[in-house]
C-alpha cells in the first residue's frame, strides 16, 4: 500500500467518525470519469484552482456529443454554460497536490491549501510551510491584504478543510500544540486576512477560518468541531478565538455536541461577510479583496492591531493615540482628503 492510499484510508477512517450517516466519504476519494469535463478557474492572480464544478458530459445541460461538430465547437457551447469570468479548458488536468502554495501579485497576496484527495487535511509538512509562507506575507510591506483558499477539486462536496491529519497525532513535538502555532501567526499578520472558505471546514481548520480578519462562505457548507467526540481539550488561544467569535452560547454549543453547524446559522451571528453560491464565490471574494486592497494600508492595519488589542482585553491607550497621530501626519491622510474633495479614487502609498 503506497503512502498515499494510507494517508487516504486516515482520513476515510476520520470521515467515518464525523459522518457516521454516511453519503460523504465514499465520494471524497471518488475519480471523475471520462465522462466529465472538470470546469477549471484562474484567479486574479493567475494561479489555477477548481471551481468544483463537474460537467457531466452526459447530461441535459452539458450535452457534447462528436459528431459532425468540431472540438472548437463543442468547447464554445459549453463554455456558454457558465459564467463568462470562468475559463474551461476540458483537457487540463489538475494541479498537482502538495503542500499550500503562495503566490503574491502586487498589494495581494494568496495561499492555497493543495490537497483535495485528502479533504485538504494537513500535515506537518504544511504547518511548516505555512508558517513558512506567513512570515514571507508578513516581511513584504507591498502586501495589503491575505486570502486563505483551498482546491477542492473533485470533491463531490467541497471541503476546505478536514483539520490535522490524525496520522501526525503520535508523533513527537507534534499535534495539537504545533497546529496552535500556525492560527495563532495567521491572526498576528500584518496584512489584512480574507479566508474564502469554499468549502465545509473541520476540526483545527475551523480555528483557521476564525484567526482570519475576514470571511466568505460557500453556501450549503457545514462546520463540526469534533475534539470533545475524539477526547480531546482544545488549545487554549483555539477556545479563545471561538468564544470572541461564536460567543459562549453558540462555542459551547460547537464543543459539547460535537455536532455539524450550517453555514447559515453563522452568518446569522455575523461570522461571514457574505455567503455566496458556487457561481458566485469567486466574485464575492474578488469584490471584498478589492475593497480591502483601495484602504489606506497604514490606517487599516493599524487599526486592525488596535482592534485585536482591545478584543484581547491589551488595549494600549498611548500605543493607539499615536497610532492615531502617526496616520494623521501621513501622506496617504492628505491624498484620501485630496481625493474626496476632487471625487475621485485615493491613491495610496502606505506612507
Amino acid at each position: 500500500m503506497d503512502s498515499l492510499h494510507q494517508a487516504q484510508q486516515v482520513v476515510f477512517a476520520v470521515d467515518m467518525l464525523l459522518h457516521p450517516e454516511g453519503g460523504q466519504h465514499d465520494a471524497s476519494f471518488r475519480h471523475v470519469g471520462a465522462g466529465a469535463l472538470n470546469v477549471i478557474q484562474v484567479d486574479r492572480l493567475g494561479q489555477a484552482f477548481s471551481s468544483n464544478k463537474v460537467l457531466d458530459c452526459g447530461s441535459e445541460r452539458g450535452s457534447a456529443r462528436s459528431g459532425s461538430r468540431s472540438q472548437t465547437t463543442n468547447r464554445n457551447k459549453l463554455a456558454q454554460s457558465f459564467p463568462t469570468e470562468e475559463r474551461m479548458n476540458p483537457a487540463r488536468e489538475p494541479a498537482p497536490e502538495g503542500p499550500p502554495l503562495l503566490a503574491i501579485d502586487g498589494t495581494q497576496a494568496r495561499i492555497t491549501l493543495r490537497r483535495p484527495s485528502l479533504r485538504n487535511s494537513l500535515n506537518d509538512e504544511d504547518l511548516g510551510t505555512l508558517l513558512a509562507h506567513f512570515a514571507q506575507v508578513d516581511a513584504d510591506p507591498g502586501v495589503r491584504v491575505l486570502v486563505l483558499g483551498a482546491d477542492t477539486h473533485g470533491q463531490a462536496r467541497p471541503v476546505f478543510s478536514a483539520g490535522y491529519h490524525v496520522g501526525g497525532l503520535d508523533k513527537p513535538g507534534s499535534g495539537p500544540q504545533r497546529f496552535e502555532k500556525i492560527p495563532d501567526a495567521l491572526a498576528a499578520l500584518r496584512p489584512i486576512t480574507v479566508c474564502a472558505m469554499g468549502g465545509s471546514v473541520y476540526g483545527g481548520a475551523t480555528d483557521l477560518v476564525l484567526a482570519c480578519d475576514l470571511r466568505i462562505a460557500l453556501a450549503g457548507g457545514e462546520w463540526r468541531m469534533p475534539a470533545a467526540a475524539l477526547g480531546l481539550h482544545y488549545y487554549p488561544s483555539g477556545l479563545r478565538r471561538y468564544v470572541a467569535r461564536f460567543g459562549i452560547d453558540l462555542a459551547k454549543r460547537a464543543f459539547l455536541t460535537a455536532q455539524p453547524l450550517p453555514v447559515e446559522l453563522l452568518a446569522a451571528q455575523g461570522l461571514f461577510v457574505q455567503l455566496a453560491g458556487r457561481d458566485d464565490f469567486d466574485a464575492a471574494v474578488d469584490t471584498l479583496v478589492a475593497q480591502v486592497a483601495a484602504l489606506a494600508p497604514l490606517a487599516a492595519q493599524a487599526t486592525k492591531r488596535s482592534l485585536n488589542e482591545i478584543a484581547a482585553g491589551r488595549d494600549d491607550e498611548a500605543a493607539m493615540r499615536e497610532r492615531e497621530r502617526l496616520t494623521q501626519a501621513s501622506a496617504d491622510f492628505a491624498e484620501g482628503r485630496r481625493a474626496f474633495a476632487e471625487r475621485r479614487p485615493p491613491q495610496f502609498h502606505g506612507r
